[in-house]
């Protein structure tokens, strides 16, 4: 079932977007966004949202178990719309290529389309990839970025004091 259109409609009047859905192994995962995060509240109250039309609906057979979450630092990438939101940032993507073993990419993201995208790779420079070959994928955190100096290193003479 298409669980992606009711759950858009009940996110927005909650300031959120649906990031991803999906029923794996008894538990639906939805993934809920919004611009400068997601805060707890938020994710209470798309939990209460969703539980009741799930209630109501019955779109399920059997047991399952609800799991609202935000993406997270490292985000999951699974859909064109999940690449186009990441360009510019650090990927790493494990690829599938017939007949030869399992290739693990990890860099900038330059493009993406709906049949493929490309990553500056650290070692191997531009690669495209078609999405179909793209076993996972995920942004990757960085703590921090380039360190900056400390007070001490950050003066460029040392003082000196004056005898008088």
């Amino acid at each position: 079932m298409d669980f992606e259109t009711p759950l858009r409609s009940l996110l927005s009047p909650l300031g959120l977007n649906l990031y991803d859905v999906e029923l794996e192994r008894g538990t639906l995962n939805v993934v809920v966004n919004k611009e400068g995060g997601v805060d707890l509240e938020s994710l209470t109250k798309a939990n209460r949202v969703i539980s009741e039309w799930l209630d109501e609906n019955d779109p399920i057979p059997g047991r399952f178990t609800l799991d609202v979450s935000s993406p997270g630092l490292e985000r999951r990438l699974r859909s064109p719309e999940h690449f186009a939101s990441a360009l510019g940032e650090v990927v790493t993507l494990r690829e599938t290529r017939e007949g030869e073993a399992t290739r693990r990419l990890e860099g900038t993201l330059l493009e993406a389309s709906d049949t493929t995208v490309s990553i500056h790779d650290e070692q191997l420079g531009r690669v495209v990839v078609p999405l179909s070959s793209i076993e996972r994928a995920r942004t990757v955190f960085r703590w921090g970025g380039e360190a900056k100096p400390s007070p001490s290193r950050a003066k460029t003479s040392s003082s000196t004091s004056k005898k008088g």
